[in-house]
């Protein structure tokens, strides 16, 4: 059923033109969330929820002006575009946002029918195969706790061009984080999977293999050495290095830092950018992935961008208004966290494709250097590439041979210098999912790519 009647909709979209805006687009769009939490072997928390809701957006050369409102029917949509209009006339560079007051209260959220097809008892089980598997992994576990996390959504979107379009999806992801303790000494494991589907996704993931894998992380780095520190060539294993990509250089590949000028890849398409081993996409067509789409959320059909090709750079990922504003098409990476929220040009499924080595010759062909086996937290300047990433499992390469977990170690260096310092590329490609935060909105994204070196990179720790 659709949300509104589309010409509805269409309705709005032109209505938000009076005030001299060239163009306009509606979202309608409707959020049911189930989140099960299981902790000290229980469970710790239920939460289900339904957000929905209706936004409009008006553009007129580089000002833009939205309004939203949290009741979907004609009303409050033309309340919104009026909304909307009248704000463009007193926009300045920046976007203005508007919340359109209601003048009856939100009904309710009804959310037994709106978590899918799973039942509540089937998450219980899931999760208390997460705890058993965990604690089971060795006497060092503390504490486990699982959370399940599903989202059913629909949207339907239209435009001042009498463009429509709905889409529908659903999107699982489990959680499990292990505490280990011995002697003082506490360590966590994390394993975080998530796809593009319903029940589908607990046959194809098992949640005691899953958990298992995050104690084992856990307890391994309870044997970990302070790291080593200064220059060496790190291995960085496969799945783990797209978090590189996408934090180090791929904000800085998206339209709105470009025409910012907050982008160290500003006017440098055609450029070498990277070693000529290192290729990179953007791809939400992938079936399934945590990052994928069909449309995004300003109705364009999603493609694969190609961004460094051979070590080039070839490609930008724009949304609709910074696209109008260099006179090229969309690339369907116009994202957003709800209808509450302006799209702006985000990653989908970013990762570097696969090479033609082995992980294990890449390993053994390193006398030696630091394997990052799963990166932590991070922090990046775009403008310049300039990061630092915290490694959360990590060993020592002696002699081609990994040997000792080490603990405390970062990974300090440049963006676009360390692409050009990479020297073999495995052909073992992975994926991780995550969350990405940019300008206060939080979008699914995948990263991924295989097993490579980084010739010499600053290793920081706490021992020299």
């Amino acid at each position: 059923m659709s949300l509104i009647d589309v010409d509805i909709a269409l309705e709005a979209a032109r209505a938000a033109l009076r005030s001299g805006g060239f163009y306009a687009d509606v979202i309608c769009q409707r959020r049911a969330a189930t989140t099960l939490r299981y902790e000290d072997g229980r469970v710790d928390d239920v939460s289900t929820g339904v957000d929905s809701g209706a936004g409009v957006r008006v553009i007129k050369g580089s000002l833009a002006a939205y309004a939203h409102t949290d009741v979907i029917d004609r009303d409050h949509l033309l309340r919104a575009a009026g909304a909307a209009a009248d704000a463009l006339r007193h926009a300045a560079e920046g976007p203005v946002l508007v919340q359109v007051e209601t003048d009856r209260p939100v009904p309710p959220a009804v959310c037994e029918a709106d978590k899918g097809d799973y039942e509540m008892t089937d998450i219980v089980a899931r999760l208390e195969q997460c705890d058993s598997a965990a604690r089971s992994s060795g006497l060092e576990v503390r504490q486990v706790t699982a959370l399940h996390t599903s989202l059913v959504e629909e949207e339907l979107l239209a435009d001042s061009l009498g463009e429509t379009g709905e889409r529908g999806c659903e999107r699982t992801r489990l959680v499990v984080q292990v505490v280990a303790g011995r002697g003082g000494v506490m360590q966590v494991g994390l394993e975080a999977p998530g796809e593009l589907l319903g029940p589908g996704f607990y046959r194809s993931h098992d949640p005691a293999e899953i958990a298992r894998k995050a104690a084992r992380r856990a307890i391994v780095m309870l044997d970990a050495r302070p790291s080593p520190t200064g220059p060496m060539a790190v291995v960085v294993h496969a799945g783990t290095g797209g978090t590189m990509l996408h934090e180090a250089c791929g904000h800085g590949l998206e339209a709105d830092h470009l025409q910012r000028g907050a982008s160290v890849y500003a006017g440098r398409i055609g450029d070498k950018v990277a070693s000529p081993l290192v290729s990179a996409w953007d791809n939400p067509t992938l079936p399934g992935l945590w990052g994928s789409y069909e449309r995004d959320d300003e109705g364009t059909p999603s493609q694969a961008t190609v961004l460094i090709e051979d070590g080039v750079l070839r490609g930008f990922l724009y949304a609709r208004h910074e696209a109008m504003k260099d006179g090229v098409a969309s690339t369907g990476n116009g994202r957003r966290q709800s209808f509450r929220s302006l799209p702006i040009p985000r990653m989908s499924n970013t990762y570097i494709s696969p090479g033609s080595s082995e992980a294990t010759e890449i390993i053994s062909s390193t006398p030696r250097g630091l394997f990052a086996a799963k990166l932590g937290g991070g922090q990046v300047d775009p403008a310049t590439g300039d990061y630092i990433f915290a490694v959360s499992e990590g060993y020592m390469i002696e002699d081609g041979k990994m040997t000792y977990p080490v603990r405390g170690a970062t990974l300090v260096g440049n963006g676009p210098r360390t692409l050009e310092l990479i020297d073999a590329v495995g052909n073992d490609l992975a994926h991780e999912e995550g969350t990405c935060g940019k300008d206060g909105q939080g979008v699914p994204v995948t990263t991924g790519g295989p097993t490579f070196r980084i010739s010499k990179l600053t290793v920081g720790g706490t021992e020299l």
